[in-house]
């Protein structure tokens, strides 16, 4: 299956049109001609299935024949990750979390942060693709960059764990996630979370959790909470 995101969809819509950069891609990459079905999702948990009515290299267009809706997952995951400091690691994390499965991300700005500016709009891409290429059809939602104290007075609702690597007592976040909750997740930068973040963590209620008996990459230690999470909601 082909997937199309288009996020602009009714639930009521009856037709979809396609933008000169995606009738182009259904034109030249897939070949596609009048009549053959395409699939779409709003990224709201709606598949759309369409039937190729206008193929034209500028303009697509098709015609809606089903709609289904897809249930959400059992439960929710937010990550809060504080982004690397080379682009291109927390990119691959951002794709590999899309593909497991993931409802939120926010990208985190800590005291040991090496990096302090995103690209939100290349981050979003990179959600969407893996969205595509997973069949997923819940686009997860990316949060602006948010200073680690203005995130910790957030109010979260489930179960809430910050993992970092101080010698201290820490449980292993497999034996700590209950099913069918929500999940908050805290990841720190390449120089872990300071010693003051892990204690204003704590004073929130905040578990403070190991993810194995390595120590791993920020980017490896988000994908493995993210499986974690999955494996425990199966």
């Amino acid at each position: 299956m082909q997937l199309f995101y288009n996020p602009d969809v009714l639930e009521r819509a009856d037709s979809i049109s396609f933008d000169k950069d995606e009738s182009r891609h259904i034109v030249k990459v897939l070949r596609k001609s009048v009549g053959d079905t395409l699939y779409i999702t709003n990224g709201k948990g709606c598949l759309f299935t369409c039937e190729l009515i206008t193929v034209e290299q500028k303009h697509c267009t098709a015609k809606i024949i089903n709609k289904t809706e897809k249930p959400k997952p059992n439960y929710s995951l937010h990550l809060a990750v504080a982004p690397t400091k080379m682009n291109d690691r927390f990119e691959w994390f951002l794709e590999k979390a899309t593909e497991i499965g993931i409802d939120t991300i926010t990208p985190l700005l800590c005291d040991h942060s090496e990096r302090k500016v995103i690209k939100a709009e290349r981050f979003e891409k990179i959600i969407q693709s893996a969205m595509k290429q997973s069949l997923q059809f819940y686009l997860p939602e990316l949060k602006p960059l948010t200073p680690f104290n203005a995130f910790i007075k957030e109010d979260f609702t489930g179960q809430k764990f910050i993992a970092h690597c101080e010698e201290t007592d820490r449980k292993s976040l497999k034996s700590q996630i209950k099913p069918n909750q929500s999940i908050t997740i805290l990841i720190g930068p390449e120089g872990d979370f300071s010693v003051k973040e892990i204690e204003t963590a704590l004073q929130h209620q905040f578990i403070p959790i190991t993810l194995g008996q390595t120590r791993l990459r920020t980017e490896t230690a988000a994908v493995v909470a993210c499986h974690t999470a999955a494996l425990i909601n199966e």
